[in-house]
């Protein structure tokens, strides 16, 4: 009996641990595409195609495919974890070009991004908490060496970044999730008396620095910009050239703990923090170390993570993102930062930068992901501003010497998701049956399924989209993506 009883326990665990991973949904009839019309958008490298929409026909009934088919399997009877929504950040150097176009491109510039139906919907917006690298110049909002943050204000942002984000908050009708991230704590709060190169936050400053998080929301709120939460820190591990503060797994989890988390907690009860907020190789040992101390994790919303662990030479590792999810399926993983480095203005339109992006978010998403932050939503021609030369591709550029915006194939490959995918939409279970085709699907609130589709590869590739016993029949160009909505 008792052995019985150790094994109905063993089982009712493994039950309630994939219910929290997957989730078949029981209650409501099941998804049927037979005689359902599909609407296709495409883009493609060497062609005219952004974001063209054609009627891809109906759904046919289906039998038993071949392995010399290529397929698209979707489950939309299984979801998966929900979406915040995608997004990118308005950074300094993003609200200064801006400020520098004719008004007529900052209006077209808006509703490129934020508008649902003729631009990209974008649905999250990060900025910088004072300077980051991408900033004409290093500041903080108060006087140095003031702990008492008297002389709090945020005057510095008021002649660019605040203008910017209140005009893409209209544009998207106040639909955004908006969050923020510090570099560096001001230089006297630090081990090395310098917001650059690193450093650490002095222990005599941890209350200090927690309360200047709260001043900066209670700021931006009394703006009118609604402040869903922070980061901890952007980039705990690393020592840059630009404003970078250290914390090693144990002080940021103790910091959380012992100061931000209570400090923020009791100024507002709704406001969400972000951990590690770098990059994926380090992700799973920094979740373990924070979301395996009862008393942290309660504090932390979810785990951000950023793209650059290829600094290394090595390959992206999405498998960590899968592992945090596997082991804490109830925290949110959220990406944070991505960008394409080292900037070339012969490769703005490289089309392999939004090939890059189009892997890294169907990766994400596939693997738990429910928010993906883009890095600066505009630079201008030489990759910035950016105060120590850090310069970057976006994916869109300002030429400010002609009055231009430039759309790259980046902005199309996230578009194809930003646009079509709503925030409270879910990610369903899905497949391919051939590595030529990258693929993740979601289901909208309305109901509709989404299935973003991507083809890398040099060639065209016919295939099918495949929903239980029906099929749809497309091809996809040569580098192209395709989102389907049905």
């Amino acid at each position: 009996m008792k052995k019985n009883s150790i094994l109905a326990l063993f089982f009712a665990l493994g039950s309630i641990a994939m219910a929290q991973k997957g989730k078949t949904n029981t209650t409501q009839p099941k998804y049927s595409a037979a005689g359902k019309s599909v609407t296709l958008y495409t883009t493609a490298e060497n062609t005219q195609l952004r974001f063209t929409k054609s009627e891809g026909g109906a759904f046919n009934r289906a039998v038993q495919p071949l392995e010399t088919e290529i397929c698209v399997f979707v489950q939309p009877d299984i979801t998966f974890q929900p979406i915040l929504g995608i997004g990118g950040a308005i950074t300094d150097a993003s609200a200064e070009v801006f400020a520098k176009l004719p008004a007529d491109k900052q209006k077209e510039f808006l509703k490129a991004y934020f508008d649902t139906t003729d631009g990209i919907g974008y649905s999250i917006i990060r900025t910088n908490i004072h300077s980051c690298d991408f900033s004409s110049d290093s500041y903080t909002y108060i006087k140095e060496g003031d702990a008492s943050l008297s002389s709090f204000n945020i005057d510095h942002d008021r002649k660019y970044k605040l203008p910017l984000i209140k005009q893409a908050l209209k544009e998207a009708d106040n639909k955004v999730t908006f969050y923020a991230s510090p570099w560096s704590p001001p230089a006297f709060m630090k081990s090395t008396g310098n917001m650059l190169k690193g450093g650490k936050l002095l222990p005599q400053y941890y209350q200090a620095w927690a309360n200047y998080y709260v001043k900066f929301i209670a700021a931006y709120e009394k703006e009118g910009i609604p402040v869903w939460g922070i980061s901890l820190q952007n980039e705990p591990m690393a020592t840059q050239t630009w404003e970078s503060c250290v914390y090693t797994a144990e002080e940021e989890r103790d910091f959380l703990k012992n100061y931000l988390g209570p400090t923020v907690r009791k100024a507002y009860k709704d406001k969400k923090i972000i951990v590690w907020d770098h990059n994926r190789d380090l992700l799973f040992q920094r979740a373990n170390t924070i979301l395996g101390d009862p008393e942290a994790a309660k504090y932390a919303w979810g785990v951000g993570f950023h793209w650059y662990e290829t600094w290394t030479g090595a390959k992206p590792l999405y498998d960590n993102v899968k592992k945090v999810h596997e082991a804490y399926p109830a925290i949110n993983l959220m990406f944070t930062e991505g960008c394409v480095e080292k900037y070339d203005a012969s490769k703005m339109l490289l089309w392999a930068n939004g090939e890059r992006y189009g892997e890294q978010m169907i990766n994400d998403f596939n693997n738990g992901t429910t928010g993906w932050t883009d890095w600066n939503i505009l630079l201008d021609e030489k990759g910035g501003p950016n105060h120590v030369g850090n310069f970057c591709f976006a994916p869109v550029h300002a030429d400010l010497t002609k009055g231009e915006v430039i759309y790259t194939p980046s902005y199309y490959y996230i578009g194809h998701f930003s646009k079509f995918v709503k925030p409270g939409a879910k990610r369903l279970s899905s497949a391919v049956s051939r590595s030529t085709l990258q693929s993740a699907s979601f289901k909208n609130p309305d109901g509709k399924v989404v299935t973003v589709v991507m083809n890398a590869s040099d060639n065209a590739v016919q295939y099918h989209l495949m929903i239980a016993n029906s099929k749809a029949t497309f091809t996809i160009p040569a580098h192209g993506i395709h989102t389907l909505v049905y």
